[in-house]
């Protein structure tokens, strides 16, 4: 099997998870801030995926609620793009609507400050994000 990583990309901060190597669950691995320039920001995920013997990318695709993309969804994809063809791995893009919501509902009765909630909320919804494509691998779609 292969691990795979997931990526939330956002426009402030990126968050990260990990597949176990058997591909069946999901793990926040970490947050990158993703900044205007997003060299520094594809350097490290390649390093991750290097390290961690990723074979495939996840990236969530922030749809719109009717299922339509927008500006940010055009901007991941474009992202998606730069980071195949940086990687050489195989990027396949995952429906994340509501993954950012979800992740902020499981940390809302954490003790943690703002801050650190922040910090945490973009690995946990690349998490969200991570375990649905792996469940839709398992259990694919009549």
């Amino acid at each position: 099997m292969t691990r795979r990583l997931g990526i939330d990309f956002g426009a402030k901060r990126t968050g990260l998870s990990i597949s176990d190597p058997a591909g069946t669950m999901a793990f926040p691995l970490a947050t990158l801030p993703t900044g205007e320039n997003l060299e520094p920001l594809l350097e490290a995920i390649v390093r991750i995926a290097t390290e961690y013997e990723v074979g495939e990318l996840i990236v969530g695709l922030p749809l719109n609620m009717d299922g339509t993309e927008g500006r940010q969804a055009r901007r991941t994809r474009s992202f998606g793009a730069a980071l195949a063809k940086r990687s050489g791995l195989k990027v396949a893009f995952w429906d994340e609507r509501l993954s950012s919501r979800a992740a902020d509902e499981l940390l809302s009765g954490a003790d943690l400050t703002r801050k650190k909630k922040r910090a945490r909320i973009d690995r946990i919804a690349a998490q969200i994000l991570l375990q649905g494509y792996l469940d839709s691998l398992s259990n694919p779609a009549p």
